[in-house]
């Protein structure tokens, strides 16, 4: 009797807290792209999927603390962008289209039909371009802590790429990475930005650095007409008249700008970023 009462108790807290389904394992697969390899974890299956996209000479790892608080929801990918990562690097120019075009090709070889897509900093533009060659692929747009408006002038953006291309890049990078993670609180996190950061070819830092501050990548301001979320860190770059013309531009986007946290926000609090982002998903039925 009481043995039966405790089975039954225990199944019906497995059942409450959702722990009778076995998470996914990941699968690291590879894609074939553009006579390159192009390498995604894949968590489950389903023809609708959360795709974690890492920002500039990142790779997928830097989602490591957010991607398992949803794969017992839906379908989840992370993916290493072309020149990152696991994928190839090859001397070509890594534009925000050639990465839009390979989270394409990911979701084909994933048998996914639509994207809520979550860019980090550089994958902000990225995933903008994704929506402006795949609206009927893209579900939803979660930018994080990354610009959808050009970023200084043209002469501005030279001066700021052109230390890349000396022998001394990696000064330069390291100067980067102090600055953007300011306010972060573990050592060991910022310790494993900077391998992978400056892990990442100089030919690969320095085109998709143009790419990204191409002013031809923000000439045409077309709205955004899917659910969307905003979730910066507290910067100066990201004053009132920055937020107003996001709001202009995706009418109905839900703003966040977190105090206390670095460029890399999702890795600072990863629990407060988890929960934003269920939260988020759930509201716009994405999961259930």
């Amino acid at each position: 009797m009481i043995r039966s009462l405790i089975l039954a108790l225990t199944v019906c807290l497995v059942i409450q807290t959702g722990h009778a389904q076995k998470a996914p394992e990941v699968q690291p697969r590879f894609v074939k792209f553009d006579g390159m390899r192009v390498h995604y974890d894949n968590y489950g299956k389903g023809k609708e999927a959360l795709v974690f996209v890492h920002g500039w000479t990142c790779n997928a790892t830097f989602w490591k603390a957010n991607v398992p608080a949803f794969i017992n929801d839906i379908h989840v990918i992370a993916i290493d962008l072309p020149g990152h990562g696991q994928s190839d690097k090859p001397q070509v120019v890594y534009s925000m289209d050639l990465f839009a075009r390979a989270i394409d090709a990911v979701l084909q070889d994933a048998r996914v039909e639509r994207a809520t897509l979550v860019g980090h900093s550089m994958g902000t533009p990225v995933i903008r371009q994704f929506y402006r060659k795949y609206p009927a692929k893209t579900r939803a747009l979660v930018f994080v802590d990354g610009s959808l408006k050009p970023m200084g002038t043209p002469e501005s953006m030279k001066e700021f790429i052109a230390p890349l291309r000396g022998p001394d890049y990696k000064e330069r990078v390291e100067q980067m990475i102090a600055f953007l993670s300011q306010g972060m609180k573990s050592q060991q996190t910022l310790a494993e930005i900077k391998v992978a950061m400056l892990g990442t070819p100089q030919h690969v830092m320095i085109s998709a650095m143009e790419e990204m501050l191409n002013p031809a990548v923000w000439q045409v301001q077309d709205k955004i007409n899917v659910p969307a979320l905003a979730l910066m860190a507290t910067n100066p770059m990201w004053s009132s008249e920055y937020e107003k013309f996001v709001r202009e531009l995706a009418p109905g986007i839900e703003y966040q700008v977190w105090p206390g946290v670095s460029h890399f926000l999702m890795m600072d609090e990863p629990k407060k970023f988890n929960g934003t982002l269920m939260t988020f998903l759930k509201k716009n039925h994405i999961v259930e």
